[in-house]
């Protein structure tokens, strides 16, 4: 019996480091890729034209895995901070779409953490009538297909003046649904006897939730952190629709034409565009196990 226990515990340790392997390789793969030179950048991954040209010469054209670089450089990085090889905007290096996420990224988080906080302490512990009907009303929102809501922002973003600027990527970013219901689950684990007895001695609701809520939420705060820094600091479709001005593109849109002409600076700037979320995720991943744990609490 301990035998065959033994046996299985093997195996599903086999299986989880394969599994992990397989997760792990495309990040590896890329870190050292991105410190080759563009020589044999090009050597190993031919070019879209290269593959044209030899498709008509009737000649077979395949790219080469290569894992570790013959000779350790920074070219690709350098290429990426250097203004000459800006596919956009000469003036200006590739940082500039750096920037643009950044740009966007850290307002939507930032007002989200203060508009959900507050909604969640309301929702979570202030009784009126309808609370919980207007909170399944907000909700619906966040069932709905992100592409359904779309259209809506769109119209009111140009009624609002706010078409090819950031300000139609962040306000609605500000308001979504997910980190209310989120921190809702947190303010509803903290006893509603602490609150009382704030009330006696005099506490508004202002100082109850500076002095209470927030300290006892702050492993969800956390959590929602890293999960709308996952989500923005990959958004493609908002900014595709909302930006008309490709100089004010975040990174994850301009990425795709970097890899396309670029190859060698491209497996750099995906090392520099993947080094925030890695960053963030480790400094923080034991409050963001804790924030999904306890964001399943029961009312």
């Amino acid at each position: 019996m301990k035998r065959n226990t033994l046996i299985r515990k093997w195996v599903l340790t086999f299986f989880l480091l394969l599994m992990a392997a397989m997760m792990v390789f495309p990040v590896v793969f890329t870190l050292s890729n991105s410190f080759m030179t563009e020589n044999e950048i090009s050597q190993n991954y031919p070019s879209d034209r290269e593959i044209q040209q030899d498709n008509i010469a009737h000649k077979e054209s395949f790219g080469h895995l290569k894992l570790f670089p013959e000779k350790f450089s920074f070219e690709q990085y350098k290429a990426f901070f250097d203004k000459k090889q800006s596919f956009i905007d000469k003036e200006q290096s590739n940082m500039k779409f750096y920037g643009n996420s950044v740009l966007m990224v850290f307002p939507i988080i930032l007002g989200q953490l203060i508009v959900a906080s507050l909604a969640a302490y309301v929702f979570g512990k202030l009784k009126f009538k309808g609370r919980d009907t207007l909170f399944l009303v907000y909700m619906v929102t966040m069932l709905m297909p992100f592409q359904v809501t779309l259209v809506p922002n769109y119209l009111i973003a140009d009624k609002l003046g706010l078409l090819n600027s950031f300000g139609a990527i962040i306000f609605p970013g500000v308001f979504g649904a997910f980190g209310v219901f989120m921190l809702r689950q947190f303010v509803m684990t903290i006893p509603y006897s602490y609150i009382e007895a704030a009330k006696i001695d005099g506490a508004s609701h202002f100082s109850i939730f500076m002095k209470i809520i927030l300290p006892l939420i702050r492993p969800g705060l956390a959590a929602l952190v890293v999960l709308l820094f996952a989500d923005y600091w990959n958004m493609v479709e908002q900014p595709l629709i909302f930006l008309d001005d490709p100089s004010k593109f975040p990174l994850s849109l301009y990425l795709s034409q970097i890899i396309e002409e670029t190859r060698g600076i491209g497996f750099a700037a995906s090392i520099l565009y993947m080094a925030p979320m890695l960053l963030i995720f480790g400094f923080t991943k034991k409050y963001l196990i804790k924030g999904i744990q306890l964001s399943g609490a029961k009312d």
